[in-house]
């Protein structure tokens, strides 16, 4: 029989606030990278969290729904731009500590094949575009800035596929 004690809160946990905050469950957003020649497409974010930064396409996923499905759903539904052959590329860890929402952000890679942006949704983003990698507009949506950090380096909130950077297991365990 296995026995044991649950706390109500964690000793380091000061306040009611940082205990409902630590209670709380991580979101899964799906990021998309779609590129067009040299260019990233990229919308500014508008009554969300990240309000007024720049982001990919990206979203929710939803119950039962795969990776790749996501992916080509919110990019179209975002901005009316069509992608194919989506592939998985590297995961951030989000935490969004003002507005107390936490993030484990999937970006996959979509391959353009047709459509000119457009704001879908007025409500959701003010502006939408093509930008170049080393022009990107600013400020960045938070899941994008610890992408690029990430990107070439080591990063704590970042994880790679395929011979990119990986992070370092935060805790080791070691199994007898």
């Amino acid at each position: 029989m296995i026995h044991c004690t649950v706390r109500k809160s964690h000793p380091l946990i000061k306040n009611r606030r940082q205990q409902q905050a630590m209670s709380k469950r991580p979101y899964v957003g799906v990021g998309v990278i779609v590129m067009k020649g040299d260019q990233v497409l990229l919308m500014r974010r508008r009554n969300s969290h990240g309000d007024r930064t720049w982001s990919n396409p990206g979203g929710h996923l939803e119950y039962g729904e795969s990776l790749e499905v996501c992916a080509i759903r919110e990019t179209r539904e975002e901005t009316g731009v069509i992608i194919a052959d989506v592939t998985f590329r590297a995961i951030t860890n989000d935490l969004f500590e003002t507005e107390e929402k936490h993030y484990v952000t999937i970006w996959m890679e979509g391959r353009y094949i047709s459509g000119e942006p457009r704001i879908n949704s007025q409500r959701e983003m003010s502006e939408v575009g093509w930008f170049s990698w080393d022009a990107l507009p600013h400020p960045l949506f938070l899941p994008l800035e610890h992408l690029l950090e990430a990107n070439g380096s080591q990063s704590k909130n970042a994880l790679f596929v395929e011979g990119e950077p990986v992070m370092e297991p935060i805790v080791q365990i070691d199994i007898p």
